[in-house]
């Protein structure tokens, strides 16, 4: 078996190539990582629009339990900013409506004109949403919002 020697020429050629893939890197490396943090806070932003909607369905599954929790509206705010409680700032506004099958909007609390009186409960949520770094062209601060409406059975 024949072994080959290393002349200084190999090793110099050697030692170029490695440092010739460091600056590559050097180059690359801001350019991903920038791109990673933008990933990053393209998927942040969905968890925040999911996690408000998830906390206004949670406000109304509070109201839609009973009659007395549909009128609680306090209730249903705070169930609403309990369930988005890892998201700053998150506002909730609670509202009850009712309806005929005839398109009409009575008031809850008077006698029903008609004789299928439907009870709705409304939970809409706010929220803003703050990117990592300030990218060219987009907001830094966005406005999300969630929204969720169910029948009181």
């Amino acid at each position: 078996m024949r072994s080959r020697l290393w002349s200084s020429g190999d090793r110099r050629q050697r030692r170029i190539s490695r440092g010739q893939s460091l600056v590559e890197f050097a180059f690359v490396a801001p350019v991903l990582i920038l791109f990673l943090l933008a990933v990053s806070d393209f998927g942040r932003v969905f968890f925040v629009s999911i996690a408000l909607n998830n906390a206004a369905r949670a406000g109304t599954q509070y109201g839609i339990q009973s009659p007395a929790n549909a009128a609680d509206v306090s209730g249903m705010e705070q169930a609403a900013q309990s369930d988005a409680s890892s998201i700053s700032g998150v506002a909730a506004t609670a509202s009850e409506y009712c309806e005929c099958p005839d398109g009409s909007t009575p008031a809850c609390d008077s006698s029903p004109s008609c004789s299928d009186l439907r009870v709705y409960v409304e939970v809409d949520t706010t929220g803003s949403f703050q990117t990592l770094l300030n990218y060219p062209g987009i907001p830094s601060s966005i406005a999300l919002t969630g929204k969720s409406v169910m029948r009181v059975e």
